[in-house]
Protein backbone atom coordinates (compact mmCIF):
# COMPACT_ATOMS: atom_id res chain seq x y z
CA UNK A 1 0.00 0.00 0.00
CA UNK A 2 1.16 3.18 -0.99
CA UNK A 3 1.81 5.56 1.32
CA UNK A 4 -0.45 8.65 0.44
CA UNK A 5 -3.32 5.97 0.58
CA UNK A 6 -2.39 5.10 4.09
CA UNK A 7 -2.68 8.57 5.12
CA UNK A 8 -5.80 8.84 3.19
CA UNK A 9 -7.01 5.94 5.27
CA UNK A 10 -5.79 7.39 8.67
CA UNK A 11 -8.20 10.39 7.71
CA UNK A 12 -11.01 8.78 7.31
CA UNK A 13 -10.79 6.57 10.39
CA UNK A 14 -10.10 10.15 12.39
CA UNK A 15 -13.15 11.51 10.30
CA UNK A 16 -15.64 8.41 11.25
CA UNK A 17 -14.49 8.95 14.82
CA UNK A 18 -15.37 12.68 14.11
CA UNK A 19 -18.63 11.83 13.30
CA UNK A 20 -19.62 9.87 15.83
CA UNK A 21 -18.21 12.45 18.89
CA UNK A 22 -19.89 15.43 17.30
CA UNK A 23 -23.01 12.95 17.48
CA UNK A 24 -22.72 12.40 20.74
CA UNK A 25 -21.93 15.66 21.93
CA UNK A 26 -24.86 17.07 19.95
CA UNK A 27 -26.85 14.64 22.25
CA UNK A 28 -25.28 15.59 25.52
CA UNK A 29 -25.62 19.30 24.25
CA UNK A 30 -29.69 18.55 23.98
CA UNK A 31 -29.15 16.62 27.53
CA UNK A 32 -27.42 19.42 29.62
CA UNK A 33 -30.04 22.25 27.63
CA UNK A 34 -33.64 20.07 28.00
CA UNK A 35 -35.70 21.02 30.78
CA UNK A 36 -35.49 17.88 32.47
CA UNK A 37 -32.25 18.28 33.10
CA UNK A 38 -33.15 21.43 35.50
CA UNK A 39 -31.95 20.35 39.40
CA UNK A 40 -34.63 19.58 41.69
CA UNK A 41 -33.01 19.99 44.69
CA UNK A 42 -29.61 21.71 45.76
CA UNK A 43 -27.84 17.93 45.41
CA UNK A 44 -29.21 17.36 41.74
CA UNK A 45 -26.10 17.45 39.32
CA UNK A 46 -27.57 15.97 35.90
CA UNK A 47 -27.75 18.67 34.03
CA UNK A 48 -24.16 19.66 35.10
CA UNK A 49 -22.95 16.37 34.61
CA UNK A 50 -24.39 16.75 31.09
CA UNK A 51 -22.30 20.16 30.50
CA UNK A 52 -19.45 18.91 31.56
CA UNK A 53 -19.74 16.11 29.21
CA UNK A 54 -20.70 17.33 26.47
CA UNK A 55 -17.66 19.85 26.75
CA UNK A 56 -15.37 17.31 26.56
CA UNK A 57 -16.44 16.03 24.02
CA UNK A 58 -16.43 19.12 22.11
CA UNK A 59 -12.83 19.09 22.99
CA UNK A 60 -12.01 15.77 21.78
CA UNK A 61 -13.82 16.61 18.77
CA UNK A 62 -11.49 19.46 18.25
CA UNK A 63 -8.22 17.79 18.96
CA UNK A 64 -9.34 14.83 15.98
CA UNK A 65 -10.19 17.74 13.81
CA UNK A 66 -6.79 19.04 14.07
CA UNK A 67 -5.08 15.75 13.65
CA UNK A 68 -7.17 15.64 10.56
CA UNK A 69 -5.67 18.73 9.05
CA UNK A 70 -2.72 17.54 10.43
CA UNK A 71 -2.53 14.63 8.10
CA UNK A 72 -3.96 16.07 5.22
CA UNK A 73 -1.07 18.38 5.29
CA UNK A 74 1.37 15.63 6.03
CA UNK A 75 4.26 14.84 2.77
CA UNK A 76 5.41 11.09 2.91
CA UNK A 77 8.59 10.45 2.29
CA UNK A 78 10.48 7.01 1.08
CA UNK A 79 12.79 5.50 2.87
CA UNK A 80 15.35 3.32 1.92
CA UNK A 81 16.78 0.46 4.08
CA UNK A 82 20.15 2.93 4.60
CA UNK A 83 17.68 5.60 5.97
CA UNK A 84 16.98 6.37 9.69
CA UNK A 85 13.49 5.89 10.79
CA UNK A 86 11.70 9.21 11.10
CA UNK A 87 8.28 10.91 10.56
CA UNK A 88 5.97 8.99 7.93
CA UNK A 89 8.47 5.26 7.83
CA UNK A 90 6.13 2.17 7.93
CA UNK A 91 8.41 0.03 10.24
CA UNK A 92 8.10 -3.51 10.31
CA UNK A 93 9.34 -4.66 13.82
CA UNK A 94 9.89 -8.57 15.08
CA UNK A 95 9.73 -8.63 18.99
CA UNK A 96 10.35 -12.19 20.39
CA UNK A 97 9.40 -13.35 17.33
CA UNK A 98 6.02 -11.47 16.77
CA UNK A 99 6.09 -9.36 13.74
CA UNK A 100 4.06 -6.08 13.70
CA UNK A 101 3.60 -3.22 11.51
CA UNK A 102 3.89 0.37 12.49
CA UNK A 103 3.18 4.11 10.78
CA UNK A 104 5.46 6.82 12.50
CA UNK A 105 2.80 9.85 12.91
CA UNK A 106 2.62 13.21 14.13
CA UNK A 107 -0.21 12.49 16.15
CA UNK A 108 -3.18 9.56 17.26
CA UNK A 109 -0.98 7.33 18.71
CA UNK A 110 -2.76 3.88 18.88
CA UNK A 111 -4.81 4.02 15.87
CA UNK A 112 -5.27 0.85 14.23
CA UNK A 113 -6.30 0.08 10.64
CA UNK A 114 -6.33 -3.38 9.46
CA UNK A 115 -3.63 -3.42 5.69
CA UNK A 116 -4.72 -5.99 3.71
CA UNK A 117 -4.58 -9.15 6.34
CA UNK A 118 -1.75 -7.50 8.69
CA UNK A 119 -3.19 -4.76 11.45
CA UNK A 120 -1.09 -1.61 11.23
CA UNK A 121 -0.38 0.58 14.76
CA UNK A 122 -0.17 4.22 14.48
CA UNK A 123 2.86 5.74 16.87
CA UNK A 124 4.42 8.79 17.52
CA UNK A 125 7.66 9.07 17.74
CA UNK A 126 7.23 10.80 21.37
CA UNK A 127 5.66 6.77 22.42
CA UNK A 128 8.53 4.81 24.47
CA UNK A 129 8.31 2.65 20.66
CA UNK A 130 8.52 5.34 18.76
CA UNK A 131 11.40 6.72 20.73
CA UNK A 132 13.29 3.78 20.69
CA UNK A 133 12.58 3.74 17.26
CA UNK A 134 13.71 7.12 15.96
CA UNK A 135 17.00 7.51 14.30
CA UNK A 136 17.33 3.38 13.74
CA UNK A 137 17.50 1.60 10.59
CA UNK A 138 16.62 -1.62 8.65
CA UNK A 139 18.10 -5.02 10.37
CA UNK A 140 19.26 -2.97 13.73
CA UNK A 141 18.08 -5.07 17.11
CA UNK A 142 18.06 -3.79 20.65
CA UNK A 143 16.53 -5.70 23.89
CA UNK A 144 14.49 -3.57 26.31
CA UNK A 145 12.61 -4.56 29.75
CA UNK A 146 9.04 -4.85 29.56
CA UNK A 147 7.33 -6.09 32.58
CA UNK A 148 10.80 -7.84 34.11
CA UNK A 149 10.96 -9.49 30.96
CA UNK A 150 13.86 -8.71 28.46
CA UNK A 151 12.35 -8.07 24.79
CA UNK A 152 14.62 -8.88 21.81
CA UNK A 153 13.56 -6.67 18.57
CA UNK A 154 14.74 -6.76 15.59
CA UNK A 155 13.65 -4.16 12.62
CA UNK A 156 13.07 -6.40 9.34
CA UNK A 157 11.87 -3.47 6.90
CA UNK A 158 11.47 0.35 6.73
CA UNK A 159 9.39 1.65 3.66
Amino acid sequence: MKKQELIKRIVASLSESLGMLEKAARASHAEATHESSKAESKYDTRGLEAAYLAGGQARQAKEILDSIKVYEALVAKDFTPADPIDLTALVELESDATRSLYFIGPRNGGLKLEIGRRELTVITPQSPLGQNLMGKKAGQRWTSKLGGATVKHHIIAVH
